[in-house]
């Protein structure tokens, strides 16, 4: 089901049922759904992504535009579920389907479904990190990290433009990108921080285009923010690093926070701040910068956030397990 609400009071606008189906497979009991994937938005389309029960694509009045089964059931390692977050780029949608089967990454006309491209991954393997797409000498590629190797595809094409291994098992947290690299992370078996330097192609691994490599306190859930030239990273268990973006330096790595904390939701960075959504209730609030230094606080009793804050026009939107908060 795919829901639309008024963002200044909450009220339902609308919601349309996608699909009704049996599934053949399940998902996490904690930290699943059979509706993980994010639905997204370019203000004139509204995608919502099923991964093995299909893409829908509406308007913003709710009406279905188009629809696309693509046949295929995903196989998930453990059964942890499907989860990977379709992206809008330009004319084009971009949907990852990293299974144990058959993987690939396919492009679709945004306005039809039409399938432009589709690129095999046998490199894929399960993965709950979806594509990221960024723009380095005028060219877009699209980045996709997982276990084996991290990909990069043209977009225009679907056609490889390079590789390279050394992440571990379970990869998850968004590749973010800046300043002529790409940053990619796993925390799980084997984990590892790649800073891959732009500007080459083909097979990369254990060549001078990693830049630095980090395995402590690394994120296994949660994606990284990249702003001004530092990295900040948290842990599942609520330890939190900052590291020099070009160098590797930490400027602290592994600092607790205030309380022993769990995370599923990424940390978003706003004004010169980091919030950090955690399973506890409580929202924490860090400074950016080289010194550690909470600046606040926020609990709302009973709550349990796993999806990432949401931060439009001033509001941050808070998901928890059963209510939506809207905060000024």
């Amino acid at each position: 089901m795919l829901m639309a609400l008024d963002r200044k009071t909450g009220k339902l606008l609308w919601q349309q049922v996608a699909k009704v189906a049996t599934p053949h497979e399940g998902y996490h009991p904690t930290y699943g759904s059979f509706a993980s994937n994010s639905p997204v938005t370019d203000g004139k389309h509204v995608v919502a992504f099923f991964g093995s029960r299909g893409v829908y694509c509406y308007d913003m009045e709710g009406k279905k535009i188009w629809d696309k089964d693509f046949g295929i059931q995903l196989k998930m390692f453990m059964t942890f579920g499907e989860g990977a977050w379709p992206v809008i780029e330009g004319s084009k949608l971009l949907l990852l389907f990293d299974n144990e089967v058959d993987s690939f990454l396919v492009a679709l006309d945004l306005a039809t479904g039409k399938e432009l491209w589709r690129t095999p991954r046998p490199d894929g393997n399960t993965n709950w990190s979806g594509p990221v797409v960024i723009t380095y000498e005028g060219k877009k590629q699209v980045i996709v990290s997982a276990t084996k190797k991290v990909h990069s595809y043209d977009l225009e094409t679907g056609k490889p433009i390079w590789e390279v291994g050394g992440l571990g098992q379970n990869t998850i947290p968004a590749p973010v990108a800046g300043d002529g690299m790409v940053f990619v992370m796993s925390g799980y078996r084997n984990p590892n921080l790649l800073a891959v330097k732009l500007g080459r192609e083909g097979d990369l691994t254990g060549t001078d285009a990693i830049v630095w490599q980090n395995q402590r306190g690394n994120s296994y859930t949660a994606s990284p923010v990249l702003h001004d030239g530092k990295l900040y990273v948290v842990t599942d268990s609520g330890m939190l690093s900052c590291f020099d973006a070009k160098t590797g330096k930490a400027y602290y790595q592994q600092q607790r926070l205030p309380k022993p904390y769990n995370f599923k939701a990424s940390p978003v960075g706003v004004n010169g701040k980091l919030y950090l959504a955690t399973e506890e209730g409580d929202v924490v609030i860090v400074k950016m910068g080289e010194t550690y230094e909470v600046l606040a606080t926020n609990t709302l009793d009973g709550q349990i956030f796993i999806g990432t804050p949401a931060i439009a026009d001033g509001e941050i939107y808070l998901r928890g397990q059963n209510t939506l908060f809207c905060i000024k």
